[in-house]
């Protein structure tokens, strides 16, 4: 895992944009209700995570979990050692394309070993990131999919969800900044009336709200994870006009304060 550790960091250093999220703590973090928007696959590499109400879910440096799209679950990083760093990478309903259909029921997550084929295979998609287009990293993506498969996951295929409204309006809401939207406009773009989207929504168990809600939330988390922006920055970023807001929603959410959250990363 070191090599694997080595090429990561050396990608961070070469670009911001990447098709992947690097997640990294030298302090403990806790964290409540973290919403899950895609397939999320998470490789710890040094330290230990627990996910659960009761952190009854453990994957351990050298182990993976794969989770599906959830509005929430709480999770502990855990430095131990050395720091907690973790590797992100989320898929598209689309990078499952091809894959064996084997539909079972569905699975809120599975946890698994780092063998070596695959720490291989994700190192090559870490390579690559430099010079790849947006098709070659599409492919990687499957590649690692159908490589979990081979290696005995069959469980990736229950990971798999049909692709959702609310998949769209997350993008959507992504796309416009956290800005406001009607519901007009988005029927409009989804080419749908409002009643058939809110009904959609409704059986997704979601609305509107709730999912611009869980967007800005969940990406002033990878903001903060992942950069070193000051709150007042990420707060604009996610659509907040006033950081004292953010930071009352932030901690209402998750259970932490943007400022508790950064300390986790310092390194004094």
């Amino acid at each position: 895992m070191e090599n694997l550790l080595n090429k990561i960091k050396n990608k961070l250093g070469e670009s911001s944009v990447l098709p992947f999220s690097v997640y990294s703590s030298t302090f403990e973090q806790k964290l409540l209700n973290v919403p899950i928007a895609k397939p999320l696959l998470i490789i710890v590499i040094s330290g230990d995570k627990e996910l659960g109400k009761t952190n009854d879910i453990h994957c351990a440096a050298g182990q993976f979990v794969f989770l599906s799209d959830s509005p929430a679950i709480d999770m502990r990083n855990i430095p131990k050692n050395a720091e907690y760093f973790a590797l992100l990478i989320e898929f598209e309903h689309n990078d499952f394309s091809g894959m064996p259909i084997e539909y079972a029921n569905p699975l809120d997550y599975f946890i698994g070993d780092m063998a070596p084929e695959l720490e291989n295979c994700i190192g090559q998609f870490v390579d690559c990131v430099s010079w790849a287009t947006a098709d070659i990293l599409i492919s990687r993506k499957r590649e690692i999919l159908n490589l979990l498969y081979s290696l005995g996951h069959k469980e990736v295929l229950s990971i798999m969800t049909g692709a959702k409204i609310s998949h769209r309006l997350h993008d959507l809401f992504h796309h416009k900044n956290f800005q406001d939207i009607t519901a007009s406009s988005i029927c409009d773009r989804f080419a749908m009336s409002e009643s058939t989207l809110r009904r959609k929504l409704r059986a997704e168990g979601t609305s509107i709200q709730d999912i611009k809600d869980r967007a800005r939330l969940g990406h002033a988390l990878h903001l903060l994870q992942t950069t070193n922006d000051p709150i007042g920055i990420v707060s604009d970023k996610c659509g907040y006009h006033s950081q004292s807001r953010f930071t009352e929603r932030f901690k209402g959410h998750f259970g932490l304060t943007p400022t508790e959250l950064k300390k986790t990363k310092l390194t004094e």
